[in-house]
């Protein structure tokens, strides 16, 4: 392989010599497909019940409750605990919630609440489940390897993003949503033996015992850092309006008549398009402006969704642009992960991933019910188009308001991160100040 290919290439030097950062990516490959399984079972069972996307906007809405409740206190408990501990957790009782599902697919007119009940469970166990997985990461591999651990988790992720919703669609197409919900139940087995096998992931330095003193400490070093909290906005900005996934069973049963099948490649498009994306990453680590490249990428994100809701014409096209939008999601992913972890010392990393989480995981439920809601009133076709649009005036604004994003630089690399200057009127908190220190 030239140099030049393997240059762009993915860097795997995580995966060949980190291991217990290769158990519990290898776990999450198998756990994570099963998850995405369940990602578009559900909304499609809500659809199909009751044939309203108003219906669906009440699913997701269920859903991001817990995370708005949940994740700030979740973050404070991952940085004070055994990390290794509490992941082993919440996948066991994640794997319960799966199986619940599959008992509710059985059961012959099954209460739809109950199905809202499972759903809201879940979803605040993923609450705690993903800032512990986060905030790991720069435990198990050194600070220069980082990048390119990030890097792997979101080709790890946009696997899963392109396998899981085409078996899903595959799934409930032939054998029902009962197999499709059994499918993600027995993928959680690979992620808890990863778990159990790698080493304990104790909190370094200063710890904080959980609680609102906890949370206060880790949303008043965000508020002081606000290159961290543009990335927090810019994310907010694309996913809040430029997130159709919830329109993607009307779009396919009423616009592409594609039925499930279309569901599951509809929202399998994205993944592939990102998991190209993370493929071809191994340039990431040389980008020494991170905060311009997340601007790039989302703005080529709010493009590729306005040219999907402009292609309803074609169902290929259709793809082509979501695809497109999964490229550029991923790369802006990666950028953001590397200035938010690189930022944020280990004593506090668990809650300020925490608000992290809180964002990228709110704002496209938050995206999905103003698209539903939208295309309730003026049709799915306006809803993302839109939507696009107003992702681009968006990243105008925060530009606008976060000039810090664009001017961000990140200092030259000699192994550890170089120390980071007190921005004004923020307070260094005491403890370990490096990615990974010790």
């Amino acid at each position: 392989m030239s140099g030049r290919l393997r240059r762009l290439l993915v860097d795997t030097a995580p995966l060949r010599r980190d291991h217990d950062y290769r158990l519990l990516w290898s776990g999450q490959v198998v756990s994570g497909m099963g998850t995405q399984i369940t990602r578009i079972a559900l909304p499609y069972q809500v659809y199909v019940e009751t044939h309203s996307t108003l219906a669906v906007a009440a699913l997701t809405l269920v859903q991001l409750i817990p995370i708005l409740v949940f994740s700030l206190g979740a973050g404070s408990v991952a940085d004070a605990v055994d990390r290794r501990r509490l992941l082993l957790i919440t996948q066991a009782c994640l794997a319960v919630c799966s199986l619940a599902l599959v008992a509710l697919a059985v059961v012959p007119a099954a209460p739809l609440i109950l199905v809202f009940v499972v759903a809201f469970i879940a979803a605040g166990l993923a609450s705690v489940d993903q800032p512990a997985r986060s905030s790991s990461i720069p435990r198990l591999v050194p600070p220069e390897r980082l990048p390119a651990a990030i890097a792997l988790n979101q080709l790890n992720f946009q696997a899963a993003s392109i396998v899981g919703p085409a078996i899903g669609g595959l799934l409930i197409a032939t054998v029902g949503l009962a197999g499709a919900y059994t499918v993600d139940f027995l993928s959680f087995g690979a992620s808890i033996v990863a778990l159990l096998a790698i080493a304990p992931i104790p909190p370094l330095g200063r710890v904080s015992r959980p609680g609102m003193a906890a949370i206060r400490e880790g949303l008043a070093y965000v508020r002081g850092r606000r290159l961290v909290l543009s990335t927090f906005a810019i994310d907010l900005a694309a996913m809040i309006f430029g997130m159709p996934t919830a329109l993607f069973p009307a779009l396919a049963i009423d616009v592409f008549g594609t039925g499930a099948i279309g569901v599951g490649l509809m929202a399998a498009a994205p993944g592939l398009g990102a998991f190209f994306g993370a493929l071809l990453s191994g340039w990431v680590a040389a980008i020494r402006r991170p905060g311009r490249a997340v601007v790039i990428a989302v703005s080529v994100w709010g493009l590729a969704i306005v040219g999907f809701g402009l292609a309803t014409f074609s169902f290929p096209l259709a793809l082509l642009f979501l695809a497109l939008a999964g490229a550029a999601d991923v790369l802006s992913a990666v950028f953001r992960a590397m200035i938010v972890q690189l930022d944020t010392p280990d004593h506090l990393r668990g809650r300020v991933t925490s608000v992290h989480i809180l964002v990228v995981t709110s704002g496209p439920r938050i995206g999905d019910l103003e698209a539903a809601v939208v295309a309730s009133i003026a049709g799915v076709s306006f809803s993302v188009v839109s939507g696009g649009l107003l992702c681009l005036a968006g990243v105008g604004l925060v530009v606008r308001a976060y000039p810090e994003l664009m001017a961000h630089v990140l200092p030259s690399r000699g192994g550890r991160p170089a120390e980071r200057a007190p921005e004004p009127g923020v307070v260094e908190p005491a403890g370990p100040t490096g990615p990974g220190a010790a």
